[in-house]
């Protein structure tokens, strides 16, 4: 396995606000993040309790009963809310929804976990690695970097931001994958409060989502901003101040200076499903891409998944659940080697 960076998670991996919570996203991700919700439970430690709270006020009554019903939220009253996030203000919070099922990921000891496993499988993982070309010849793929170089019948093309970087140095046509940039910032609890027991707060329409962090609260504008190609990314000082002002009109406590900020890119198909299969302009190139913001709470079972197809294997996932995530759907791809 190669990454290009100094250690894995560099990215957005690295960035997320770590949250399962199995019915987020569209239906091929639900149903993805209900089929990993047995592993996660098998590793002591990767979940912890957090809660999900949709909050929304005067005028957003439609956006606010689509979401509520989307994530299958217990409509609770503005008291209750309260009661959870002392914080949000009595005159802008007149609706609230409320998850008990979502769960705070570990994701650093996840990342651990997996390494382990693939060291033990015999994976030699490589940091520092960024790949220089990508050939196909008669005995398989030759992939080149740093003077090093490595062979294999099958190419899973894991990138992240980058996968239509690599499928264009594989010779491929890429699948038209878009990195969108979604800022974050870290601020103090505010009053000295004890936030460690407060859920997940999501604007209507996910305009800011606010989560408890290690004493502190991460708040983000929750924006969907495309960028000029894969990049190290950063936040966006005017996004990040109007994210702000958002959550702001929604809490009685202002926001009087960060702690850190930082961007991560979430990257999307152009349907924002996953993409898993192989494709079928080229044998043995895989394609593993396309999470968005929805890697962490799938991983389990995306990773089953493609195990399953490029072994061979009978997926343990639904056919129609399988063909909605194959790349044949946008543009021809085959699910098996």
């Amino acid at each position: 396995m190669l990454e290009a960076e100094e250690h894995l998670a560099h990215h957005a991996s690295g960035r997320s606000a770590a949250l399962y919570e199995p019915n987020y996203g569209p239906p091929a991700v639900v149903a993805l993040s209900k089929a990993s919700e047995a592993e996660f439970r098998a590793t002591p430690g990767i979940l912890s309790p957090r809660g999900l709270l949709l909050v929304a006020g005067p005028g957003e009554e439609e956006t606010f009963a689509t979401d509520a019903a989307a994530m299958e939220l217990a409509l609770i009253s503005p008291d209750e809310a309260r009661q959870r996030v002392p914080i949000l203000r009595p005159d802008r919070i007149t609706l609230a929804g409320f998850s008990p099922s979502a769960e705070d990921i570990d994701t650093d000891l996840l990342l651990q976990h997996f390494a382990r496993e693939a060291r033990a499988g015999g994976a030699d993982i490589r940091v520092r690695s960024r790949v220089e070309a990508i050939h196909r010849d008669g005995t398989g793929w030759r992939v080149t970097w740093a003077g090093n170089e490595a062979r294999a019948g099958v190419l899973v093309n894991a990138a992240g931001a980058w996968v239509d970087e690599v499928a264009a140095l594989a010779g491929l046509p890429r699948l038209g994958f878009t990195p969108l940039r979604r800022s974050m910032a870290r601020i103090p609890a505010p009053a000295g409060m004890d936030v460690a027991g407060w859920p997940m707060v999501f604007g209507p329409d996910e305009a800011w989502y606010m989560k408890p962090d290690a004493g502190a609260l991460i708040v983000s504008p929750a924006e969907e901003d495309p960028v000029d190609g894969p990049h190290d990314a950063w936040a966006d000082d005017m996004v990040l101040a109007e994210g702000l002002a958002r959550y702001e009109e929604c809490v009685t406590e202002p926001v009087t200076r960060l702690l850190s900020n930082w961007a991560g890119l979430r990257t999307f198909s152009p349907d924002r499903q996953p993409v898993i299969g192989f494709d079928t302009g080229a044998e043995g190139f895989f394609w593993l891409a396309g999470q968005g913001g929805y890697g962490f709470q799938t991983c389990p079972a995306a990773s089953r998944l493609a195990a399953s197809l490029i072994l061979g294997e009978a997926p343990a996932l639904s056919a129609d659940l399988v063909a909605a995530l194959a790349p044949a759907r946008l543009g021809g791809a085959k699910i098996s080697p």
